[in-house]
């Protein structure tokens, strides 16, 4: 079975909305406003691109990354990637071409499906609400979370507030930097 990753900023409130200054957002561009720049607590994100075998997303996230990423230097190792969108709306002519082969998910079962299939981790960036639907239906198995020291208020918030049984996380790595950002990896413990 295939790992699914989520990655993700996330501010100490749980916001992960507009971490990089996505417009709409009165709070855009939180992980570059007062908190300084330490290149050590982003070293977790070049390992995310030399261990991922596919990337998934939800439509919002793939429509806001496609645009960019495929002629960004700094994700270059992401390019040949075969990427996954999980949505209801999305068309094909909507894809992005010279990104690595994309494939349109419709349900979660078929997101079940991907992961039983062969082959490597998959990395999820971004994706709030699908995030908050593969961790309530229990498809997450690990979480690459940098949280930093802002509260936040409002926003999409990365986990859901339904009511659930417990899920237990094993914490397998972290670290706190200068800056207060802190490193939290974590395992989902699945029961049987």
């Amino acid at each position: 079975m295939r790992t699914l990753i989520s990655t993700a900023f996330v501010s100490l409130d749980g916001v992960v909305d507009s971490p990089g200054g996505e417009l709409g957002y009165r709070n855009a561009g939180w992980t570059f406003k007062d908190v300084e720049f330490v290149p050590e607590a982003f070293e977790i994100k070049g390992r995310e691109q030399k261990e991922a075998s596919a990337m998934l997303f939800g439509r919002v996230s793939y429509e806001a990354f496609s645009p960019v990423w495929p002629g960004m230097e700094e994700f270059a190792d992401y390019k040949p990637l075969p990427k996954y969108v999980v949505s209801g709306s999305l068309t094909a002519d909507a894809l992005v071409s010279g990104w690595g082969d994309t494939t349109i998910l419709r349900s979660l079962d078929e997101v079940a499906a991907l992961k039983e299939s062969d082959g490597g981790p998959i990395i999820m960036h971004g994706s709030a609400a699908l995030n908050r639907a593969l961790s309530d239906a229990g498809l997450i198995d690990r979480y690459h979370l940098l949280v930093f020291p802002v509260l936040l208020g409002a926003g999409k918030r990365l986990f859901s507030d339904t009511d659930k049984d417990a899920q237990r996380l094993e914490l397998v790595e972290h670290e706190a930097y200068a800056n207060g950002v802190q490193k939290n990896v974590f395992d989902v413990v699945h029961r049987p």
